[in-house]
This record gives structure tokens, C-alpha cells and sequence, in this order.
């Protein structure tokens, strides 16, 4: 059954959407005096700038803010609400250290599985999948649950990390996921998961929300930087959010939603650590092969890449809900965002003159590594 998506279903998310954006962008001023006074700041060299400042990057800090005051306040129906406060904030506070003190990967390693375990200890898992062609057909892991979880969160947070390369875009296209993944949960609701959903909504919402507050500080230009607590705090955050929703839905294998919806970054992810191996070099090893260093070696803007990347994950979450049944209007909505995908990089690439060398590139593989600035651990 198809949800009604003008009725009141999505109504739950609205106050902890608005919470959480007002929390998260009234804690950002905080977050970067903190920054400031810890020397968590990104400075501009010679090498390797996007930025042309010095930017404090624990806007992660903010973010778990808006996001736990949110829950504080409006999450009573959310399934293991503390338990989602208590590893996130841990993550938050752990890769915060991280932005302070530029931990080696190997401990950032340490510390992603450590919170892919929390979330296990705490009792999160993947226990089964179901299987739409079969829908008595379950698939249990038992004792596989929780590596297989682990493994979930370490690849979430991994991703999101990667993904934030250029202003606004971690944000964004997380901001789009949990919208997404709000929308596969009001397609849930009247089943026999209806409380969970529900829950699922107001989770989503929140997550939603300090994104867009964030967002006001991120965009290009950006006066600050998410950093590594940001980005892993969005990592642990989507992927508890779709182990305790989506992922656990025995009508189908509804854990290609988010696969679905977070194609890029996963995609991304998957394409370094070949690219990495063949270049005999290790899978931490920074790199300027990132898509978001391609797009703006076509000649798009950071803000212009942050919008391709919001048009391509959209249409990926608009594939991915097609999975719940909305397949007509949803259809039309990707061809539509296709054409003004297209569109941007079309003329991007009529606006860079041909023969000159692509804006990044022409300065040398080192110089798009403002991934580096303390939001990405390639």
C-alpha cells in the first residue's frame, strides 16, 4: 500500500526538523570559536587551497547538537532513542580529537569499528533480510549480525567522509538521504512495523534538520568546516537510522534503499580503494581522483558541484523509493532531474574555454586535496 504523502504521515518530522536546524545553527558560531581556541583550523598553503582563509572545521560538534536537543525534546517514539544519542555522541566527540590532533588512519579505523561495535552492544543490528520476490522468505544472519553490522557503519561513515570534499555537499546529499529514508518509512506506516516508523520519521527528521542548519554556514563559501566528527557523526547517524528502519522491513531486500540512495559515495568509495591498489599505494592515501575533484576539474563551481551532486542523489533516492511503489510519479520526477543534470554539466563545460586545462588539474594532482581539510581522511 502507497503512502499518502499530502496527508499528516510526515507531520512528526516537522517539529524535530525545525529544532534541530535552529539548535545546529545557532551552535555553529560556538563550535568555531572552539575550534579556534583548540587549533582545529584549516589553514591555506601553497599547495593545496579551495579555501582562501583560515577555517575552523568542529562544526560536527553543532551538528549532534541540534540533532540530540531534537531527539531530547521530540523523539519519546523513536526506537532506542538514547541509544542513538549515546553513539552518536561518542563518534562526535571521538573523531573531534581526530580534527585537533590529525589522528593516524589506522586509529581512525579503530575508532569506526569501535562505533560500529557500540551500536551492536547496544543492540542495533542487522538480524535478517527479507526477500520481495519471496515475502516468506527470510534470510537470518545469527551469528553474521553483527560483523555484518559493523561493517554497514564502518562503510557509512567511510563514505560520508570521502564525500566531503566541497562546501555543502556531505550535508546536502545527507539531508536528501534522510528525506529519502523518511519517505521509505511513511510508506511503512499501517504494517505490522507501523511504531518503528514512525519512530523512523522522527529520526530522519531530525537528522534532516541539522544538515539544512549547517548548511547555512557550509555553502560555498564555507565559514566552516564539518570535519571528521561531522562527517562520522552523519555516518553513524544514517546508518543506525536505516538498521533500525529500512534495513530491518521484512517485505523486501529494503536495504537497497539506502545502498540505492547513497550510490555515490559508496560508489566513490568502492572506485578509490581500486584506484589506490593499482596505483600501489595505500586505500588511506589522499588522491585527487575523487568525483567531486573531477567535477570541478570540468570547470564546475563548489557550489555548482554541490548541486550535482544533490540532482544525482535525488534521482538515486527516486529509483530507490521506486522499490516502495512509487514508480509513476517518482519516474517522471528522475527523467526531469536527469535533463537538469545534464544541463549543469553541459554548461559548465561550454563555460571553460576549450584548450586551457581544467581549473584544478592545470595547479597539479596535489592541489585538489582540499578534502584534506580535516572533513575527509583519504
Amino acid at each position: 500500500m502507497i503512502a499518502d504523502l499530502s496527508g499528516a504521515a510526515w507531520y512528526p518530522a516537522l517539529p524535530p526538523f525545525l529544532l534541530a536546524s535552529l539548535v545546529t545553527c545557532a551552535a555553529v558560531p560556538a563550535s568555531m570559536w572552539l575550534a579556534r581556541r583548540v587549533g582545529a583550523v584549516d589553514r591555506p598553503d601553497a599547495e593545496r587551497r579551495i579555501h582562501s582563509r583560515p577555517t575552523p572545521r568542529l562544526g560536527g560538534i553543532a551538528m549532534f547538537a541540534g540533532f540530540a536537543v531534537a531527539l531530547a525534546v521530540f523523539g519519546a517514539g523513536a526506537p532506542e532513542r538514547w541509544q542513538v544519542v549515546a553513539v552518536t555522541a561518542a563518534i562526535t566527540l571521538a573523531m573531534a580529537v581526530d580534527d585537533v590532533l590529525r589522528l593516524p588512519a589506522w586509529s581512525k579505523l579503530l575508532i569506526e569499528m569501535g562505533a560500529g561495535i557500540l551500536v551492536a552492544v547496544l543492540g542495533i543490528t542487522i538480524t535478517f533480510f527479507g526477500f520481495r520476490s519471496n515475502p516468506g522468505s527470510i534470510l537470518d544472519l545469527g551469528l553474521l549480525a553483527v560483523p555484518v553490522t559493523v561493517v554497514w557503519l564502518v562503510g557509512m561513515q567511510v563514505s560520508i567522509n570521502l564525500l566531503d570534499g566541497a562546501d555543502g555537499v556531505a550535508s546536502g546529499v545527507v539531508a536528501i538521504v534522510a528525506g529519502v529514508l523518511l519517505l521509505a518509512a511513511i510508506n511503512r506506516l499501517g504494517g505490522p512495523e507501523n511504531g518503528i516508523q514512525s519512530g523512523i520519521i522522527v529520526l530522519s527528521g531530525a537528522l534532516m534538520g541539522c544538515c539544512f542548519g549547517f548548511l547555512y554556514w557550509n555553502i560555498a563559501p564555507a565559514r566552516v568546516f564539518m570535519g571528521d566528527s561531522g562527517s562520522h557523526f552523519l555516518g553513524v547517524a544514517v546508518g543506525t537510522i536505516t538498521v533500525l528502519g529500512t534495513a530491518k522491513v521484512a517485505v523486501a531486500l529494503t536495504i537497497l534503499v539506502p545502498l540505492v540512495t547513497l550510490g555515490l559515495p559508496i560508489g566513490d568509495t568502492a572506485f578509490a580503494i581500486v584506484r589506490r591498489r593499482r596505483a600501489g599505494t595505500g586505500i588511506a592515501a589522499p588522491d585527487a581522483g575523487h568525483l567531486h575533484h573531477r567535477l570541478l576539474a570540468l570547470g564546475l563551481s563548489q557550489r555548482e558541484t554541490a548541486l550535482a551532486f544533490y540532482l544525482a542523489t535525488t534521482i538515486l533516492g527516486c529509483i530507490a523509493l521506486g522499490i516502495f511503489g512509487h514508480r509513476r510519479v517518482l519516474a517522471i520526477a528522475a527523467v526531469l532531474l536527469v535533463v537538469a543534470l545534464v544541463m549543469l554539466l553541459w554548461r559548465s563545460r561550454r563555460r571553460t574555454p576549450v584548450g586551457d586545462p581544467p581549473p584544478l588539474l592545470a595547479r597539479g594532482a596535489a592541489m585538489p586535496s582540499r578534502a584534506r581539510r580535516g572533513g575527509e581522511a583519504d
